[in-house]
């Protein structure tokens, strides 16, 4: 969906420039535009590497799995139904933990974990309840309400520190990068508790 979004944009700007004469415009555009690309690539490639390797050290050393126990209540809270030795547990504990320091990239491993471990305890359940063919290719492609509640809580991503964007200030010269942590640190905060407010009251519509 999205190549044929940016595909369409880009055929659009070189569509208007050419009726309008401004072909060497949208050339230098593009010459720019990959100039910054590239600029900025580098610069999120040392911070992405920075913090995904404190994120791997505190794996190593055990301060993840300790984060992670400390997360457990919340975890509780937003997964009444999981048992507490579920394999989709920790990792979801981790990728919170990467969301909160803003870390989208060494996030996504582990949330992809955690959706598979919740898959295939979904469709396991299913098997074991003897469901018809049918039943059984249903689960396969729909979500249980852990995964959705996972993928709510994910997506608005409560950030304690915005290291993304912060990053990208730095790239473009802000004169104060890290200015943008409380403003983000309000909004997630709003878009979390809105988040998890909307599964409760789902779950309790079910």
């Amino acid at each position: 969906m999205f190549h044929y979004l940016w595909a369409g944009m880009l055929l659009i700007g070189i569509v208007w420039g050419a009726l309008h004469g401004r072909l060497d415009a949208v050339t230098m555009g593009v010459l720019d535009g990959a100039e910054d690309a590239v600029s900025l690539g580098i610069t999120m490639l040392g911070v992405m590497a920075f913090w995904s390797g404190i994120l791997e050290i505190g794996r190593a050393s055990g301060l993840v799995d300790w984060l992670a126990e400390k997360m457990r209540p919340a975890l509780r809270f937003l997964f009444p139904n999981l048992r507490e030795d579920h394999p989709a547990m920790k990792h979801m504990a981790v990728n919170m933990i990467a969301n909160m320091l803003g870390l989208g990239a060494a996030a996504t491993p582990a949330g992809l974990q955690a959706m598979k471990a919740l898959k295939e305890e979904m469709i396991s359940e299913g098997e074991g309840e003897k469901s018809g063919m049918n039943e059984r290719v249903g689960m396969r492609n729909t979500a249980s309400k852990e995964m959705c509640t996972f993928l709510i809580v994910n997506i608005s991503s409560l950030q304690l520190i915005p290291v993304t964007v912060i990053a990208y200030r730095s790239q473009y010269k802000s004169a104060a990068p890290a200015a943008i942590a409380g403003p983000a640190l309000l909004a997630t905060l709003i878009s979390t508790v809105t988040g998890v407010v909307f599964c409760k009251v789902m779950d309790g519509r079910r």
